[in-house]
């Protein structure tokens, strides 16, 4: 990897990384709880962000199998966590 790919991917990695302090003071600070799902989501879809950076500077592809299975788990997740919000049931 050149040395602007190898800048530009490990600028990236810093910036998820400080992407995630708002996050959590908001998840923290958030009002209700639709506003504490919204934060976990964009939590989650940062920590995918954070594994696949990983994953192309370490060039295992078993980090993207990981995003994969994260953001699946992930989706799931915030359905069950809105249906119970909604509805006050699980299923």
């Amino acid at each position: 990897m050149s040395s602007v790919v190898s800048l530009g991917v490990h600028g990236a990695l810093i910036a998820l990384i400080l992407l995630l302090i708002p996050c959590i003071y908001r998840l923290w600070k958030g009002p209700s709880a639709a506003e504490r799902l919204q934060v976990i989501d964009t939590i989650t879809t940062l920590l995918i962000g954070i594994i696949v950076v990983l994953a192309v500077i370490r060039g295992d592809v078993m980090f993207v199998d990981i995003a994969i299975a994260l953001a699946a788990f992930g989706f799931i997740g915030t359905l069950a966590v809105a249906r119970y919000i909604s509805e006050k049931r699980t299923f």
